[in-house]
């Protein structure tokens, strides 16, 4: 035997017996590794299967948990190992000397036909190698989707070709993974497979960390026979309360709490970042055999629905739903809307379609049965989605009563540093004189101002961010940071007279929202409140989590709830309660500016409608959350201990100035108070914190409203704050024109401050 041959030869042999002492080898490389960092990765592990679709077993998380409460950091690591040990498909070894060999882990080879499944992973890294652990299969087929971007045909397959690409098998490596490996001496990667077809399917698998890093022959690959469970189109009978076909949200699970279709590998219209999808009547879902609980509803207004089938050979064909009503708004006269959704960013597919399609966010809009869904483009590909912006008319794929609208947010611009603006109702997307993002203006007023010019509807986004403070009081009277995204530079804009339309609630903590609003309410200025979700970005749950809820006379069309918002005939609302025909002194909210004037102090009668919905039991998660933590805007936090009741507040000048208890079961009730109002005043009604109507403004023998000396000194001392974190971010080019409006700005407040009397 030649000397090189028998080396080769020598080394396959090592290899060999390593890889046949596989066990006893794992084990004791995992009682090497610590037990921190690696305890924090499968706590990462644990998170990720659950957002995907196909979380750990409850039996095997329990047990996890009691290996990391195992004193012994050797034994915790091995006992855990042991556990994810059940969930591997390969077992992946790289060597001291950075080559890498591959075997079958012990998970069961089972997919689904037109569905993924998530096997894991693992690494035993002895050379701690920090490289991206690549992936290569024949079998995995290459999904390609054409675009301006990616504009060259494909690679013409043969049928063979497609025979052979059976599957789509990849790891995955988006966070909280990293693209690279971590170097610790054992880790868990996600390794995702979709099947085309149903029955036995082989697959080839290898892995590697670069080149030249492939064991000797074919030790870094393996062969696995698959055996995919085929899959049954059920069709979809969905019907609305009146017995209409409508569309709704479907999330299906099966007895190991495993979602369909697999959040993993979904394309629009389906996203990957819910766990629902939504279907219209006569659409479909593909399960494989088994037994599931689907849960269905269409958005807050309607009570959800859970119902437990079971999927075999003989069936079933069809599912039928009719959903159910607790409120229907509009109705009454009042449609929901979501003015702060995107197609593009943050959780969405950016490439190869730069976005998802006005027919995808029409999906989302008509399944949680929002009348008007406001899509904004922004910084985040806002080259390829603009082309949608068709000015002041409805995208085509709006229907009556479901309108699906166009229109900017200015984030990403070189502005967003003092607060992201909302522009509602353009009749020109492009600021004048710019040809890309960057030439755009680095503060807010211009841009305000160009949006009025053009009759646009303009104000401020997740106005919470940038104003936090250390208490939950309202009014609170300490300053905050103006150091964020969101209503920062309002407090300089306010100050201008048909400048900002409104600030945006429902999507940020409310005492922050709240608060800046209040403080300019308290000093005269008539800003309204919008509700918005920011979807994907703040919410990606669903959209319309924020809603304002516009009072409109006659059909509904976008201007005419354009209309209702500039009008302050509006309410906030996560769509758990609602505050509806809410009048001072038989006046209604926003009719004739939502003024009332008195001769002289003395008592008001308010009234409103109110309605809201609970469960008899408390969700005890969302009510330990802090008011910091999402959701921010629940109807569970104002639930009164662990009744069905809810608070109905009167607020004047900010203050609760009268309250009644309603029983959140569903029924519209009308509620009635005399409120004393001792000089001009603004009035509200609220249940904190889901649903908050705009205010109506009492005059007092013709005086304008100045109700609060503080909220005033606060103001000035808030033009002050912004400046300082404003200032060094705008161009040289702007800056003394900004300076004149922050001098502007403090000038009225220090006149503000004369004119109040209170404190």
């Amino acid at each position: 035997m030649r000397p090189t041959v028998a080396k080769i030869t020598i080394a396959v042999l090592a290899i060999l017996l390593a890889l046949s002492k596989s066990v006893p080898a794992h084990a004791q490389s995992a009682t090497a590794v610590p037990l921190q960092p690696f305890a924090d990765q499968v706590r990462q592990l644990e998170s990720t299967l659950s957002f995907l679709g196909q979380p750990l077993a409850p039996k095997d998380q329990d047990a996890i948990n009691s290996a990391f409460a195992n004193p012994d950091p050797q034994v915790a690591v091995a006992q855990a190992a042991a556990v994810l040990d059940r969930y591997v498909l390969a077992i992946v070894t790289i060597n001291a000397e950075s080559r890498v060999g591959v075997e079958r882990g012990s998970a069961p080879p089972d997919l689904i036909q037109d569905g993924t499944r998530i096997f894991l992973v693992k690494v035993i890294n002895q050379a701690g190698v920090t490289a991206h652990l690549a992936l290569e299969s024949p079998n995995s087929g290459k999904v390609y989707v054409q675009s301006d971007n990616n504009p060259e045909p494909p690679q013409k397959l043969t049928n063979a070709d497609v025979v052979e690409r059976w599957a789509d098998i990849s790891t995955y490596d988006k966070p909280p993974f990293d693209v690279r490996l971590s170097g610790l001496a054992l880790e868990y990667r996600l390794l995702l497979i979709s099947s085309r077809d149903a029955g036995q399917r082989s697959a080839r698998i290898s892995f590697n960390v670069g080149q030249g890093t492939r064991e000797v022959g074919s030790l870094n690959e393996i062969t696995v026979l698959f055996n995919a469970a085929p899959a049954r189109v059920i069709a979809l009978h969905v019907l609305d309360e009146l017995g209409n076909p409508t569309m709704a949200s479907f999330t299906f699970r099966d007895s190991l709490d495993r979602i369909y279709p697999n959040p993993a590998k979904r394309l629009a219209p389906d996203f990957f970042f819910q766990p629902q999808v939504y279907r219209a009547n006569g659409e479909s879902i593909s399960l494989p055999p088994g037994s599931y609980t689907v849960a269905v509803t269409g958005g807050p207004e309607y009570i959800a629905e859970e119902r437990q089938f079971s999927v075999d050979s003989d069936g079933p064909k069809q599912l039928s739903f009719q959903l159910k009503r607790w409120i229907d708004p509009a109705k009454y006269g009042w449609y929901s809307g979501d003015h702060h959704i995107h197609a593009a960013g943050c959780a969405h597919y950016e490439n190869p379609s730069e976005g998802v399609t006005p027919d995808d966010m029409d999906r989302q809009v008509r399944g949680e049965h929002l009348n008007v869904g406001c899509v904004l483009t922004w910084g985040p590909c806002y080259y390829y989605q603009k082309r949608y912006f068709r000015g002041r008319q409805d995208d085509p794929a709006s229907k009556p009563n479901q309108l699906l609208h166009y229109d900017l947010e200015v984030s990403g611009f070189p502005s967003s540093h003092a607060g992201h603006l909302v522009l509602l109702n353009l009749k020109d997307q492009d600021y004048p004189g710019t040809k890309r993002i960057e030439d755009w203006p680095t503060w807010d007023l211009p841009i305000l101002r160009w949006g009025k010019s053009q009759g646009a509807l303009v104000g401020f986004a997740h106005s919470g961010w940038g104003l936090e403070v250390k208490s939950d009081a309202l009014p609170s009277f300490e300053i905050p940071g103006y150091d964020g995204i969101g209503a920062n530079e309002y407090i300089v804009d306010v100050t201008y007279p048909d400048t900002v339309d409104f600030i945006s609630a429902g999507d940020t903590p409310y005492p922050w929202e709240l608060n800046m609003w209040y403080q300019t309410l308290n000093v005269g200025f008539r800003t309204r409140i919008s509700g918005e979700t920011d979807f994907p970005c703040i919410y990606d749950s669903r959209v319309g989590e924020g809603r304002a809820y516009g009072k409109v006379e006659g059909a509904l069309t976008y201007a005419s709830w354009m209309d209702a918002i500039q009008a302050g005939r509006t309410y906030v609302s996560d769509g758990r309660s609602h505050l509806m025909d809410f009048a001072v002194n038989g006046s209604p909210l926003g009719v004739s500016d939502s003024e009332v004037r008195l001769a002289a102090a003395g008592k008001v009668h308010v009234e409103v409608n109110a309605a809201a919905y609970l469960g008899p039991q408390p969700d005890q998660k969302v009510r330990a959350l802090p008011y910091d933590e999402k959701p921010y805007w629940s109807l569970e936090r104002a639930r009164i201990g662990d009744s069905r009741k809810v608070p109905v507040e009167v607020i004047v000048n900010g203050i609760a100035a009268a309250r009644q208890e309603i029983v959140a079961d569903g029924t519209v009730q009308k509620l009635d108070f005399d409120v004393p109002i001792e000089q001009s005043s603004w009035i509200a009604v609220r249940i904190l914190p889901s649903s908050h109507t705009n205010p109506i403004f009492v005059l007092v023998d013709g005086k304008p409203i100045r109700s609060s000396r503080r909220s005033a000194e606060w103001c000035l001392a808030g033009v002050n704050q912004c400046w300082t974190q404003k200032a060094p971010k705008i161009s040289a080019a702007e800056l003394p024109e900004a300076q004149k409006a922050y001098d502007h700005a403090r000038e009225t407040y220090e006149q503000l401050i004369k004119e109040c009397k209170t404190e």
